[in-house]
């Protein structure tokens, strides 16, 4: 009997590791108020400037492919062996009632450092064949992972910077 339960439950706990995670479509809302968006006076390019200039004042690598939109990177490293960075774009489009609407999305990259080994054989011609192994370890960034900030705080915050700029 001891067993037999023993062995249901070393079951169970096996089939739920072995379960799919849930997908993260089913956790979408799609509603109409949106962390992710900031109503300004200004025209659409004038909105893409401050927003630009609010990401060079925080030291952000900015890139600007269209008119009506803006991105910008910016690279921390939390611990040796680790690295992220994170990229903000920001789309400035017309607003129904006049001025325009910014829309941010923000990704967070996390990085690490992965090595590899490898091994190489020398021959030497006229003596025979001689292999001597040769040792090399390579090192790289690896990227683990990308994910959506989706924090409102940090929206806030970056729109709080661009109504503060929205003056000058």
């Amino acid at each position: 009997m001891r067993s037999s339960i023993l062995f249901c439950l070393s079951l169970t706990v096996l089939l739920a590791a072995c379960a799919k995670p849930a997908p993260a479509y089913r956790d979408e809302a799609f509603t109409a108020e949106s962390p992710f968006e900031y109503r300004s006076t200004l025209e659409p390019l004038d909105n893409c400037q401050v927003g630009q200039r609010a990401l060079l004042s925080q030291g952000y690598q900015v890139e600007m492919g269209r008119p009506n939109s803006v991105k910008g990177s910016k690279f921390f490293q939390p611990e040796s062996g680790h690295q992220t960075e994170l990229s903000i774009t920001l789309v400035c489009l017309p607003s129904g009632s006049g001025g325009s609407v910014l829309y941010a999305s923000a990704v967070q990259s996390r990085y690490e450092l992965k090595s590899a080994s490898s091994s190489a054989g020398v021959s030497v011609a006229g003596m025979g064949s001689i292999s001597l192994p040769w040792m090399a370890n390579k090192e790289a960034m690896v990227k683990v992972a990308d994910e959506t900030v989706t924090d409102p705080d940090f929206y806030k915050r970056l729109f709080a910077l661009i109504g503060n700029l929205e003056g000058e």
